[in-house]
């Protein structure tokens, strides 16, 4: 079983090497009938001219193609911004689709061999290692070790791993044109499910999707015995797969648009927007059932479905970004702070960007139903503030890229807006909790030191109080590693849920029902 899991851990190298160097690959040369092709028809002529020093050249770096081309471009619009022509300068970055088309080599002459040299292996050899982990030992989770561990605990593998991750988060989403030989090997997948050429959002999807999928069989190993796990963790990934994944694309090769029907607003930040109303408004009977739907989900679906069973029917059942966490990321659970200072942080910061995206949409939807008559295009500066900071900056770079520095649910937990709005149903109006029983509490500390959120179990478990608390996602995984059966996840009758006892710590006296 060694030998598989070495082999396992080999090919995973293997494939995430050769991902790495795929973007490197090749040559760049542009033509002016590729210009014309990717832009658009206003800008088409302009674009050709801009261009022309770069056609017939060969270019064999793409960093070489890259600035090459930002070199003609921006001097352009430069030169257009020094006279305030502000209505001839192009906004439009056409570096990505431009990139991608100039590309020749070995990448766009067989796109699925290089799809199965890295992606494919690295998915290979990640299931190999998997599938041996833990087939010795006993059911239940203990505290084997995971502090020594250079990879789980702020070692170097860790810190490498977190750069890596950053890195590519930055890549992604400000400079996608340095993936396109990455985007072009998946070019196939995407035709065979929405009709269309990939984007670089398509490539992610894919990669995203695929590690729950794998991380999710490692959870099956993990909490082999723990039916309440298992459940949990196939409900994330069939939500990931299907609804995150393949129905928006399959909705695309329909004429309708992209649409995670999962998806519910502040998360989806951009719901109310005014090209996605009109994307559904203009769709027919499906179009508005999404609209409908979306907005039934933001008014009864949350308020019912938390007061019955907590925000854990969305951030451990449904939500990709929480799927990612409990899969991916669940190595790194271990690492959220349990201090009170990061309890001060996280109800102030997760609340502070539920209020900004409160605030964006009252005014997005304003201004929409005022013809823009309220704030003009300055409603695109605020969409702009709030989708670098917010769904960019914390929720990818730092979210997910941070998960070997600060434990897998950075974001569900500091950043979320609608973490924040199941939360404040969760705790003020909601059936669940998790009881202890203080008198089997052996003060292990396993409960704590596996709770994802920053929440100091141990402490409620060794007074017997139940645990009320709005980032609790009820993951389930204090319970399912404890070894005197203290903790149980509830959903009982309100009365008696929140204990009078209030928390104290140090000479402060806080009260659950403040």
């Amino acid at each position: 079983m060694k030998f598989l899991q070495n082999t396992g851990l080999t090919l995973f190298v293997i494939g995430l090497v050769i991902f790495t160097v795929i973007p490197l690959l090749g040559t760049w040369k542009l033509e002016s009938s590729m210009v014309a092709e990717n832009t658009k028809e206003m800008h088409r002529e302009v674009m050709v001219e801009i261009l022309d020093p770069m056609y017939d050249k060969t270019y064999h770096s793409h960093f070489a193609f890259i600035s090459d081309f930002y070199s003609h471009f921006n001097a352009y619009n430069d030169s257009l911004k020094a006279e305030e022509k502000w209505d001839q300068v192009i906004w439009d970055d056409y570096a990505f689709p431009l990139t991608k088309r100039a590309s020749v080599g070995p990448v766009p002459s067989s796109p699925l061999l290089f799809l199965f040299l890295s992606i494919g292996l690295a998915v290979l050899g990640g299931l190999l290692y998997i599938l041996p982990l833990y087939r010795n030992e006993t059911a239940g989770i203990k505290n084997d070790g995971i502090y020594f561990s250079s990879m789980k605990a702020r070692g170097w593998l860790g810190i490498v791993t977190g750069t890596y991750l950053i890195g590519f988060y930055i890549i992604l989403y400000w400079y996608p044109e340095y993936l396109t030989n990455l985007v072009i090997m998946v070019d196939p997948l995407s035709q065979f499910l929405s009709g269309g050429p990939a984007s670089q959002w398509f490539l992610y999807g894919l990669v995203y999707t695929l590690a729950i999928l794998v991380m999710g069989i490692r959870m099956f190993r993990k909490y082999r015995g723990n039916s309440y796990q298992t459940i949990r963790t196939v409900s994330v990934m069939f939500f990931q797969l299907s609804f995150a994944f393949l129905i928006p694309e399959i909705l695309v090769l329909f004429n309708m648009p992209w649409h995670d029907f999962k998806n519910i607003w502040p998360l989806d930040y951009s719901f109310f927007y005014e090209y996605r109303l009109e994307g559904m408004l203009n769709s027919g009977a499906l179009g508005m059932f999404m609209l409908v739907w979306g907005i039934l989900l933001i008014i009864i679906g949350v308020p019912i479905f938390t007061y019955f069973y907590g925000k854990r029917w969305y951030c451990s059942w449904v939500c990709g970004c929480g799927g990612l966490a409990e899969t991916l990321g669940d190595p790194y659970r271990q690492l959220s702070d349990k201090s009170l200072k990061s309890w001060k942080i996280e109800r102030y910061l997760v609340h502070g960007v539920l209020v900004f995206a409160v605030v964006m949409t009252g005014v997005t939807l304003a201004n929409y139903f005022m013809e823009f008559g309220l704030l003009g295009e300055a409603t695109n500066q605020l969409h702009s503030i709030y989708g670098f900071a917010i769904g960019s900056a914390f929720a990818g770079v730092i979210g997910t890229g941070f998960y070997p520095f600060m434990g897998n649910r950075v974001w569900c937990r500091f950043g979320c807006p609608l973490a924040a709005y199941l939360g404040i149903v969760q705790r003020f109006k909601s059936r669940f909790r998790i009881t202890t029983n203080g008198g089997q509490c052996i003060s292990c500390g396993n409960c704590s030191t596996y709770c994802e959120m920053g929440i100091d179990v141990r402490w409620y478990a060794q007074r017997g109080q139940n645990i009320v608390r709005s980032s609790c996602v009820g993951c389930g995984v204090c319970s399912a590693v404890c070894p005197r059966g203290v903790l149980k996840l509830e959903n009982g009758e309100e009365s008696g849920r929140i204990n009078d006892m209030p928390i104290i710590i140090g000479n402060n006296s806080i009260n659950l029902k403040s």
